[in-house]
C-alpha cells in the first residue's frame, strides 16, 4: 500500500518539474522587438501590482479567519491542525495563480512574435505556457495533500487520537480544512480577478469600439492595458486558484466517503492515486497537441482536444488496473465510476463547445440576431445560455446514477456515494491537460492586443485572432468542465457534511418534508442569484467608471485620437484595482457566514437543505451564464471574421454590446458559482460540531 501511496509526491514533482522545463522552453523565445517588449512589461507591472494588493486585502480575511478557527481548537471543537491545513490550502492556491499568471504576463508577446512565422509556432507556444499553469495547479495539489497525509499519519501514530476517531479519520478530517483554505482564496482571485478584468474590458469596448469606432486593443484607448492585465489576473490568476480548490476539493471529499463506507486507507488512497495516474497520463497528452501551419479553427480545436483524448484514453485503461490492485476484486466497480466521471467531464466539453463555438448553429444565430439590433442579440444569447443547461444537467445526473451503480450503492449506500465522489476525481484526473487548453485562451488574447498595439503585420493579428477566437470556446469548455466537476464534489462534500455531524454525536434527516429542511433549501437556491448580483452590479460600477475615465481622456488629451499622445494608462488600472479590491469582500463573506448563521438558528438539517439547494440552482444558473457569455463573445468574432458587414457595421456593435453583457456573466459570475457552493459545503464540515452545541434548535 505504501508503494502506491509513494506514487502520490513522485508525480506531483514530476509535474513540477514538467512545468519548469515547459517555462523555461517559453522564456527562450524571443519577445520581439521593443514596442512588445514595452507593452508586454506594462501588462506584467499592472498585473503583479494587482495581485500584491489582493493578497494584502485577503490576508485581512485569512488573518480573521485564522483566528476564529484557534477559538474553535481552544473549546475544543476541532484539532490545532485544523487552522494551520486551513492557511497551507490558501498559500498554495494563491501561489498556483500567481505562478500561471507570470507565466502568461511573460508569453503574450513571445506568442505574438511566434505567430509572425506561424500560426502552429503560435498555438505550441501559448499552449506550452497555458501548460505551465495546469502542471504547477496540480503539481502542488498534490504535493501538498501527500505531505498532509503523511505527516499527520505519522503524528496519529505516536500521539493520542481526539476522541471518537480512528486515526485514518482523523487525518481525513483535518484535510478537508485544507480543501476550505484553498476555496476561501479562490473565490477572492476569481470575484476580484473577474470584477477587474470584465470591468476593464468592458469600458475598453463600450467606449472604444461602440462610441470611437476603434479597433480592438488600439494603443489610443487609455483603458487597454487595463484590459490585457484582466486577462491575466482574472482568467489566469483566478482560474488557476479556482481549478486547483476543485482539485484538491474533489480529493479530499471522497477520501472522507471512503473512511465512512467502511473502505480504510485504500478507500483513501485511491483518489490520490487516480490523480497522480492522471498527472503522467496528462504528460503523454501533451505530445499529440500540434497541427498544420495554416490550420482552420477546427483544425486548431481537433488538435487541442487530441491531447486531451489520448491522456483520458490512457487513464482509463490505468485506472482498472489500480483500483483492482489496491482496493481488491471486490471493488472494481469503483474503476468504473472513476471512468464514469472522466466520460461525463469529456461530454460536457463536447456539449459546451456546440453552444458557444461559432462552428455550430447557436452561436450563428445570435450573430444572425445582430442585424436587428442589440435587443435580440442578448434576447438570443439567453435563449442559447438557458437551452445549454439541459445537457450538461442530463450528463451529470446519469453520470451520478451510473457511478453510483458501478460502485454498488444499490448494495451498500457508502460504497454507492463514494462511487459518485471518486467520479468527480475522475473527471478532474486530466486536469493537466484540460487547464493547459482552458489557460492558453488568455495568453493568445494577451498576444493579440501586443500585436494590434505594437502595430504587426495584419497577418498576425490574423493569427492572433483566429487562437484567441478558438480561446474562447477552450474557456468555456474549461469552466463547464469545472462546474460539472463541482457539482459532483459538492454531493461529496454534502455526504461528508452527514458523516460529521453524526461522528460528533448528532442526528441528520434531509427530509423534504422537514420545515428546517425545506426553510434551509429555499434560501440556498436564493444564494447564487444574490451571489450574482453583487458580482454582477459590481461589475458594471467598474466598467461604468472606465467608461466616465476613457471619455475625459478623449475630450482632454490633445492628439490622443490622432496618435500623437499617449494616454494615461495607469490611470485606468488603478481604477479597476480599487473598485475590485473593494466590491470582492461582501461575495466572501458571505460564502463564509452563510451557512454558520443559518446553521445556529435553524439547526443542521438546515444546513443540509441549504447546501442541496445551492448545489442544484448553482450548478444550473452557473452552466447558463458561462454559456450564454462565451456564445455572444465568439458570435461578435464571428461577425468580425466578415459576415453581416464585419467590423464597424451595425451587427458588430450590436455584437459588441452582447459580448459586453456576456463578460460578466461568463467570466465573474458564472465560474464563481462552482466555488461558491462547495466552499460553504467545506465552511459546513469545519464548523459542524460548533453549530451542532449551539444551535437554537435542538
Amino acid at each position: 500500500m505504501q508503494n502506491f501511496l509513494l506514487m502520490v509526491p513522485l508525480s506531483a514533482l514530476a509535474a513540477l518539474g514538467f512545468a519548469l522545463l515547459l517555462a523555461l522552453r517559453v522564456l527562450k523565445q524571443d519577445e520581439g522587438s521593443a514596442r512588445m517588449k514595452e507593452i508586454a512589461g506594462a501588462v506584467r507591472e499592472g498585473a503583479a501590482a494587482y495581485l500584491q494588493r489582493q493578497y494584502r486585502v485577503s490576508g485581512i480575511f485569512f488573518a480573521i479567519i485564522f483566528v476564529l478557527l484557534l477559538v474553535l481548537v481552544f473549546f475544543d471543537y476541532t484539532t490545532i491542525f485544523v487552522p494551520f491545513a486551513f492557511l497551507t490550502g490558501a498559500f498554495f492556491s494563491a501561489f498556483a495563480g500567481f505562478c500561471g499568471m507570470t507565466m502568461a504576463t511573460a508569453s503574450g508577446a513571445r506568442t505574438a512574435n511566434a505567430c509572425r512565422l506561424s500560426l502552429n509556432a503560435g498555438l505550441r507556444l501559448a499552449f506550452s505556457a497555458g501548460a505551465v499553469m495546469g502542471f504547477v495547479v496540480v503539481g502542488f495539489g498534490l504535493l501538498d495533500l501527500s505531505l498532509w497525509y503523511y505527516s499527520l499519519d505519522w503524528y496519529y501514530s505516536v500521539h493520542p487520537l481526539p476522541a471518537g476517531m480512528d486515526k485514518i479519520t482523523a487525518v481525513t478530517s483535518t484535510m478537508l480544512t485544507f480543501g476550505m483554505g484553498a476555496s476561501f482564496q479562490a473565490l477572492f482571485a476569481r470575484v476580484g480577478g473577474g470584477i477587474f478584468t470584465k470591468g476593464a474590458d468592458v469600458g475598453a469596448d463600450l467606449v472604444g469600439k461602440v462610441e470611437a469606432g476603434i479597433p480592438e486593443d488600439d494603443p489610443r484607448n487609455p483603458a487597454v492595458i487595463a484590459d490585457n492585465v484582466g486577462d491575466n489576473v482574472g482568467d489566469v490568476a483566478g482560474m488557476g486558484a479556482d481549478l486547483y480548490e476543485s482539485y484538491v476539493g474533489s480529493i479530499v471529499a471522497t477520501a472522507a466517503l471512503g473512511v465512512s463506507a467502511g473502505l480504510g486507507v485504500p478507500g483513501v488512497i485511491v483518489p490520490m492515486v487516480i490523480a497522480a495516474v492522471g498527472i503522467l497520463a496528462s504528460m503523454a497528452g501533451m505530445a499529440f497537441v500540434r497541427t498544420r501551419e495554416e490550420a482552420s479553427q477546427g483544425a486548431l480545436l481537433m488538435a487541442l482536444r487530441r491531447g486531451v483524448f489520448v491522456s483520458a484514453g490512457l487513464i482509463a485503461v490505468l485506472v482498472y488496473v489500480f483500483v483492482r490492485a489496491i482496493l481488491g476484486p471486490g471493488h472494481t466497480g469503483i474503476a468504473w465510476a472513476i471512468i464514469t466521471g472522466l466520460a461525463a467531464g469529456l461530454l460536457i466539453g463536447l456539449s459546451t463547445e456546440f453552444f458557444t463555438s461559432s462552428r455550430y448553429g447557436p452561436v450563428r444565430r445570435i450573430a444572425d440576431a445582430a442585424l436587428t439590433g442589440p435587443a435580440t442579440t442578448i434576447i438570443e444569447g439567453m435563449s442559447v445560455g438557458m437551452l445549454s443547461t439541459a445537457f450538461p444537467i442530463l450528463i451529470v445526473a446519469l453520470g451520478i446514477v451510473v457511478s453510483f451503480y458501478f460502485a454498488g450503492g444499490f448494495q451498500d449506500l457508502g460504497v454507492g456515494v463514494y462511487g459518485i465522489g471518486i467520479a468527480a476525481v475522475g473527471m478532474l484526473s486530466t486536469l493537466g491537460i484540460t487547464l493547459a487548453t482552458d489557460a492558453y485562451g488568455p495568453v493568445a488574447d494577451n498576444a493579440g492586443g501586443n500585436a494590434q498595439m505594437a502595430g504587426l503585420e495584419p497577418k498576425v493579428r490574423e493569427r492572433t485572432d483566429a487562437l484567441d477566437s478558438l480561446g474562447n470556446t477552450t474557456a468555456a469548455t474549461g469552466k463547464g468542465f469545472a462546474i460539472g466537476s463541482a457539482a459532483l464534489t459538492a454531493l461529496a462534500l454534502i455526504a461528508a457534511y452527514k458523516e460529521k455531524i453524526q461522528l460528533e454525536g448528532g442526528n441528520i434527516r434531509l427530509d423534504l418534508m422537514d420545515p428546517m429542511v425545506l426553510a434551509g433549501v429555499f434560501i440556498g437556491v436564493m444564494m447564487p442569484y444574490l451571489f450574482c448580483s453583487l458580482t454582477m452590479s459590481a461589475v458594471g460600477r467598474a466598467g461604468g467608471k472606465i467608461v466616465v475615465e476613457v471619455r475625459r481622456q478623449f475630450q482632454e488629451i490633445k492628439g490622443l485620437m490622432e496618435g500623437t499622445a499617449r494616454p494615461d494608462y495607469a490611470r485606468c488600472v488603478d481604477i479597476v484595482t480599487v473598485v475590485a479590491l473593494r466590491e470582492m469582500r461582501l461575495p466572501a463573506v458571505m460564502a463564509i457566514v452563510t451557512p454558520v448563521v443559518v446553521g445556529l438558528l435553524f439547526g443542521v438539517n438546515s444546513v443540509g437543505g441549504l447546501l442541496l439547494g445551492a448545489t442544484t440552482s448553482g450548478f444550473v444558473l452557473a452552466v447558463m451564464m458561462a454559456n450564454a457569455g462565451g456564445a455572444w463573445d465568439n458570435a461578435k468574432k464571428y461577425i468580425e471574421e466578415g459576415r453581416h458587414g464585419g467590423k464597424g457595421s451595425f451587427a458588430h456593435k450590436a455584437g459588441v454590446v452582447g459580448d459586453t453583457v456576456g463578460d460578466p456573466f461568463k467570466d465573474t459570475a458564472g465560474p464563481s458559482l462552482n466555488i461558491l457552493i462547495k466552499l460553504m459545503s467545506m465552511v459546513s464540515i469545519v464548523f459542524a460540531a460548533f453549530v451542532l452545541q449551539n444551535t437554537l434548535f435542538h
